[in-house]
């Protein structure tokens, strides 16, 4: 199975919607999900996420919409209402963190003290663990660092998945068995940019998951262009 994962258009965070940019993202990003044999389309339940993924359903002629709601965007901030470094802020932690020199591949990241008492840490975990449900769900079993295909047709079959930085960089660090932090950190998505993964498709096979693409915006050049 391939999993194309779609970060929203550019949003008003305030309305929860697309901007006009967004809107012409989304259709950018519709246009380049043509040809690609997408089955099925899910989504956040945001609407920022929503009105991506609607583009992509309309253009693909793909329905319905499938919402995952554990895909919403993660909160971040203090959880027991002590100060947090950046307020809470994942990436800003994050940068602060390289630049202190802390290594950011260290598995016991949640004990750090920017993240003990950070809302982004439950946030994220739940999301991981959520994702592997999901899988599981779609025929592939977690095993350790491994994903199972217990489908019994043999065929690559391909979705998309439509939602948010946060959200994304949770899953995918479930998924590549990475630290949260350390995929905050070296994946930079843009709006409406696609991430691919691929999970193996021969039945009762136990692979490791592979990235086909991380972070691909080359159709945003268009949507930009015509905004000019």
């Amino acid at each position: 199975m391939r999993i194309i994962i779609v970060r929203h258009g550019e949003p008003d965070y305030g309305l929860d919607c697309l901007t006009p940019l967004g809107r012409r993202q989304a259709r950018a990003a519709a246009l380049r999900l043509r040809g690609e044999g997408i089955e099925a389309i899910y989504s956040s339940p945001m609407g920022r996420a929503m009105e991506t993924a609607r583009a992509a359903s309309e253009a693909l002629q793909i329905a319905p919409v499938q919402v995952l709601p554990f895909m919403h965007e993660l909160r971040w901030g203090s959880s027991d209402g002590s100060p947090a470094f950046a307020d809470g802020h994942p990436w800003d932690i994050t940068d602060e963190l390289a630049r202190q020199g802390w290594d950011l591949t260290r598995t016991d990241w949640p004990e750090h003290p920017y993240f003990r008492s950070n809302l982004v840490t439950r946030e994220a975990e739940k999301v991981g663990a959520q994702t592997d449900a999901w899988l599981e769900g779609l025929g592939y079993v977690r095993e350790g660092m491994f994903y199972r295909c217990v489908r019994e047709d043999g065929k690559q079959h391909t979705i998309a998945l439509f939602c948010h930085g946060g959200s994304s960089t949770a899953a995918l660090a479930r998924i590549f068995n990475l630290p949260f932090p350390y995929l905050c950190g070296t994946l930079h998505q843009p709006f409406t940019s696609l991430t691919i993964v691929r999970l193996t498709s021969r039945p009762g096979e136990k692979a490791l998951p592979v990235m086909e693409l991380a972070g691909d915006a080359a159709h945003l050049r268009e949507a930009e262009q015509a905004a000019d």
